[in-house]
């Protein structure tokens, strides 16, 4: 059964919005998110608050994980990566989530999809 990691996503799908991603803000809301598409790589310049970060392969395959990035940091995304989702640090829903895992984005609601083994 798919388990909810964030029900307030707002989308950066341009050159404008994922260059200004959460610069300046205080803090993002539990629940809430960034989803940067395209994106290869993250910084968190003139942010003020750490963040959880989904590398996204194009199916939604999550390729790499970095959690509690702190302001004034650079992270590289692997190769095949195609969106990058940024979360609050801190936030319980994003346990589970780890490389292998699979998010499937709804509206503005990110879940965490089971992944048969067979």
């Amino acid at each position: 059964m798919p388990s909810l990691v964030a029900s307030g996503i707002r989308r950066a799908d341009t050159l404008l919005l994922r260059l200004r991603g959460l610069m300046g803000k205080t803090r993002e809301q539990a629940g809430a998110g960034l989803l940067l598409r395209p994106c290869r790589s993250i910084h968190t310049a003139f942010m003020r608050f750490p963040i959880d970060v989904v590398f996204l392969g194009r199916d939604g395959d999550v390729l790499k994980l970095a959690v509690c990035v702190h302001p004034w940091r650079v992270v590289f995304a692997p190769w095949r990566t195609a969106a990058v989702l940024e979360l609050p640090h801190g936030d319980d829903r994003i346990r589970g989530v780890a490389a292998g895992s699979r998010l499937e984005l709804s509206g503005h609601s990110v879940w965490l999809r089971e992944i048969s083994s067979g």
